[in-house]
């Protein structure tokens, strides 16, 4: 008895609701045509996939290979319109090479000679009805994006109404929840596991993730616009922009966006170029050199314990091969004489970049609304920048080659006038003068430091120093060598 193979097909993954297409239908159909007809099934090969001409169909074109490799000498397939939509070539190919097609629904066998001008013909009817209705659906999308209308399901947080436009709706407070967390530093991961944790449902209904948490950062949809993917290959979301090149408002009438500025820091601290207030230690530190100092033996924090400081893992019972530690009075007197010498010392004129770094940490300590808004603008102006450069990479790609392409020139010079006012308000904020007068004499130097209490003492120390790396003592006993044994990493100016 010889072999047949079944090719079956649904065009998208729901079920499509008529009976004849679905996969248990089409095979019951094959099996009954094999049995008639004295076949065996050897193998049903199935894609939950559309028979568009761009699209992959895995076993489809494993199907094929068996044909040609004549594996099997026949393939049965329900209907021509589930077999392919891409014309007659794809059929002239399998009948040129003597194998067996068999197209149930039309009764149509490439094996009688009569057939096989009908299943060319039947090919490209196919495709002409499938290029039509694919023109009309791309005619009724665009013209949907362009009056503001969803085009199919609605965003997580999201609903339609009947008339296409979004409104609020469960998981709205999420999303405000995302974004406002991001502005404030917290990483995709650790966002996702706080949703998790407080039982709130991904849009897929499990647990979050955190690609899941940036596509929500980065949709455009949050902010009211209408969004479209420009390729297949580029499916993240970008603003729709209509034939004016202008964004399209795509929330009813009423319904508030998440606030502008909101999204526009969390996207700034996400993509790295802003920091956000994540991180800060909380609580009151009790100690002059405490999260500065480090184990040189393996690295760990120095808390105090009694009068030193310790080396924290080896306190934990870790391994530690050289266990540091330090009486704390000998250590932070040294501390402080290298701190006042280096910092009175460093030139304000000829831009020392330790002093530099004393006058960022010194404006952010004095005048801390200032440097924040400094910081922001600088932030912008990175943003701004990244945005451009993203412009011409996804131009080089061929992103703008098709009808998003009329736009490009637009979306540059938008790009392009927002990079320059960016650079206009840095510049403005960041013109503003320090008074640095006691950090460039010693007396005055010494003369804060001794009026201060030991949270400011802990901040001047740490306007100048980064980190301080403790080997361990010769011996035990050892009178304190701050020389030999500290390693002082001084300040440095921030990047730009």
């Amino acid at each position: 008895m010889e072999e047949i193979d079944l090719y079956l097909r649904k065009s998208i993954i729901v079920r499509e609701g008529t009976e004849a297409l679905t996969f248990r239908t089409q095979e019951d159909r094959g099996r009954d045509w094999a049995r008639r007809n004295n076949y065996t099934v050897r193998k049903v090969w199935k894609d939950n996939l559309s028979a568009w001409t761009d699209t992959k169909r895995p076993d489809f074109d494993k199907a094929l290979a068996a044909l040609r490799r004549k594996e099997v000498p026949a393939l049965w397939v329900y209907a021509l319109d589930r077999f392919d939509r891409k014309g007659a070539g794809s059929v002239i190919a399998i009948l040129d090479a003597g194998v067996r097609l068999i197209c149930d629904y039309e009764n149509l066998d490439s094996a009688n000679p009569r057939d096989r001008e009908r299943i060319v013909n039947d090919a490209e009817r196919a495709k002409a009805s499938s290029d039509l209705l694919s023109h009309r659906v791309r005619d009724t999308k665009r013209g949907q994006r362009r009056r503001g209308e969803w085009v199919g399901a609605p965003p997580y947080g999201l609903r339609k109404d009947k008339r296409g436009k979004l409104h609020h709706d469960k998981g709205w407070d999420n999303i405000l929840r995302i974004l406002a967390e991001a502005a404030e530093g917290a990483s995709p991961r650790r966002i996702g596991r706080g949703l998790t944790l407080s039982h709130e449902k991904s849009p897929m209904g499990g647990e979050w993730g955190a690609s899941t948490v940036r596509r929500i950062i980065h949709n455009p949809v949050y902010e009211g616009w209408q969004v479209v993917a420009l390729s297949r290959a580029y499916t993240w979301p970008v603003a729709f922009r209509n034939d004016q090149g202008e964004r399209v408002r795509v929330f009813a009438d009423g319904v508030e966006p998440v606030p502008a500025d909101l999204v526009a820091k969390a996207r700034r601290v996400h993509a790295g170029h802003q920091r956000g207030s994540l991180g800060s230690r909380s609580g009151k530190a009790t100690h002059l050199l405490t999260d500065l100092l480090r184990c040189a033996g393996c690295g760990s924090r120095m808390p105090t314990s009694g009068r030193s400081y310790v080396c924290c893992g080896h306190a934990m019972g870790k391994m530690c091969p050289a266990p540091a530690s330090a009486m704390k009075v000998r250590i932070e007197e040294y501390v402080y004489a290298r701190w006042l010498d280096m910092v009175s010392s460093a030139g304000v004129e000829d831009d020392d970049p330790l002093m530099v770094a004393v006058a960022e940490r010194w404006a952010a300590l004095t005048a801390p609304e200032e440097t924040e808004a400094a910081h922001e603008a600088h932030a912008v102006v990175k943003a701004a920048e990244a945005a451009l450069e993203r412009l011409a990479n996804d131009r080089a790609k061929g992103l703008y080659d098709g009808a998003m392409g009329k736009h490009f020139p637009r979306l540059v010079a938008e790009a392009e006038e927002t990079l320059s006012n960016a650079r206009e308000r840095h510049a403005a904020l960041s013109g503003s003068g320090v008074d640095l007068t006691m950090f460039v004499d010693a007396s005055l130097l010494e003369e804060a430091w001794d009026a201060a209490d030991l949270p400011m003492r802990r901040d001047l120390i740490r306007v100048a120093i980064d980190k301080i790396t403790v080997t361990q003592a010769e011996r035990r006993g050892a009178v304190f060598d701050g020389e030999a044994r500290c390693d002082i990493e001084w300040a440095t100016p921030e990047e730009r």
